[in-house]
């Protein structure tokens, strides 16, 4: 407890540079945040980056204005914070009245924080052109260091601190909630400044404690064969239909045809459009794409216009530049992830693209490879920053099994049985690390629970806190 102590002290109150406040409908109020924290919280001297956030309350308009000085008002204003932590990585925030979940956060008597993490949205944003102001390659790689969860949770300590400066000493800790690559944060957030944290929720985000992502893709892959049986199942048609597509793109000259954003369609991109079959209505989207592509070779000899645009922005990673390239490292302490999904895919033939037989060619899932930088021109400018990180081991902590294991913060989640971005045997693993860790598990939500399932999931989670097991 020492040891995180002096964690603790170490993160100053970030700056508070402007905080501009709206109204919205629905009752809400919106205020935008920009701070400024340290770029690198080991080198505050090195430099510090602005972070964006927007936050949320009940807009309620008093019959009698209050009194600035009027205790009551203060308290009034001192509603606990619950702060989001989005999925990802690399994923902005929308504004709250854009969430599912806003609403009934508010009901239960918080005010709720949507930051951008760091690299993402407004909080000074990493893209090519952005990363290559920075300098030399080396360089770059150094910076992009500083965008894994054991940075994102110091910028939400700095900024509970400065967000509860005069808060009375009870009410300075805030609760958090996390979906996919933000329950991994707090999982970090846990093992690292528990201080801070009065209550925990994750949706789909039990973080699996391993130092080397090829375990986790492993599993992943497998789960991914078991989404593309059950796509093939309900779209048999689909089997004819996407061997249609990739044939054209083969005998078109694989790669030739360019899309809007300028990136290559190769047979291994639009392979990729399966990142969306775990998601709620992804198998059915999936279909849609592949019908009209279908369609329009038959039809017209050609993709048209609409069809590319739709097959870009399903398998586009190039405005969500962290997601592509630090999608590995998210997993790694010690070890270099040397393009892991790249390399674990050969162990399942499912996925090959020249099939000489009838079984159908598998989509991929949430797996970023060499050939993503290659396939995009956005991409492509810092293709040797991302075979620098991916060859690199020096990576730190992003998990403290013996703090985890002595956990005094209550923690709630949701986990899905049939998730196929996080692996539900490793979120079980992980619960079970988490001393006084309540799960809520079902085999009949996806991994984006938290936005079509919202009341539900959410009923669910706050259930766990609120009841008692009997």
């Amino acid at each position: 407890m020492l040891k995180i102590a002096k964690k603790m002290s170490s993160i100053q109150p970030a700056k508070i540079l402007s905080q501009k406040s709206y109204q919205v409908a629905g009752k809400l109020k919106i205020t935008e945040h920009f701070f400024e924290v340290p770029k690198d919280y080991s080198k505050p001297e090195s430099g510090t980056i602005k972070l964006f956030a927007r936050s949320a309350r009940k807009h309620e308009k008093s019959i009698v204005p209050e009194s600035p000085k009027d205790e009551s008002a203060k308290a009034k204003d001192q509603l606990p914070w619950m702060a989001y932590l989005q999925g990802g990585p690399g994923h902005p925030c929308r504004s709250p009245q854009n969430y599912a979940f806003t609403q009934a956060v508010l009901d239960k008597g918080y005010q709720l924080l949507c930051l951008d993490s760091r690299g993402t949205g407004l909080s000074t944003p990493i893209t090519p052109s952005t990363l290559q102001m920075r300098g030399a390659e080396d360089v770059q790689a150094s910076y992009l260091k500083l965008f894994r969860a054991d940075s994102i949770v110091k910028d939400y300590e700095a900024i509970r601190k400065a967000l509860t400066a005069d808060y009375p000493e009870e009410k300075k800790q805030w609760s958090v909630m996390g979906q996919s690559f933000g329950g991994f944060c707090i999982v970090t957030y846990l093992s690292f400044f528990p201080e801070g944290l009065r209550e925990c929720f994750t949706y789909g985000g039990l973080q699996p404690l391993v130092k080397s992502p090829d375990e986790v893709y492993r599993r992943l892959f497998r789960k991914v064969i078991h989404r593309n049986k059950h796509y093939y199942e309900k779209y048999p048609e689909d089997v004819e239909r996407i061997k249609t597509v990739m044939n054209y793109l083969k005998r078109f000259g694989d790669g030739k045809i360019k899309l809007p954003s300028e990136g290559s369609l190769t047979r291994r991109r639009f392979q990729s459009i399966g990142i969306g079959l775990g998601m709620h209505g992804g198998v059915d989207s999936i279909h849609a794409i592949v019908l009209k592509a279908s369609n329009d070779i038959e039809s017209f000899g050609h993709l048209t216009r609409n069809s590319l645009a739709e097959i870009d922005s399903a398998t586009s990673f190039d405005t969500c530049t962290i997601y592509a390239i630090l999608h590995e490292p998210i997993y790694c302490e010690g070890n270099a992830p040397n393009w892991s999904a790249h390399r674990i895919q050969n162990e399942y033939p499912e996925f090959a693209l020249d099939k000489t037989d009838d079984s159908p060619i598998y989509l991929t899932g949430e797996m970023v490879f060499p050939h993503t930088f290659e396939d995009s021109t956005d991409l492509q400018k810092i293709q040797d920053v991302a075979n620098r990180l991916a060859s690199d081991s020096q990576w730190p902590p992003l998990f403290d099994l013996e703090q985890l294991g002595k956990n005094e913060v209550p923690v709630y989640s949701a986990s899905y049985v049939e998730d196929m971005y996080v692996d539900f045997d490793f979120a079980q693993e992980t619960a079970r690390s988490i001393k006084g860790c309540k799960v809520f598990t079902t085999n009949v939500m996806f991994h984006n629970a938290i936005g079509s399932k919202m009341e539900e999931v959410v009923k669910q989670a706050f259930a766990l806190r609120e009841d008692v097991i009997d």
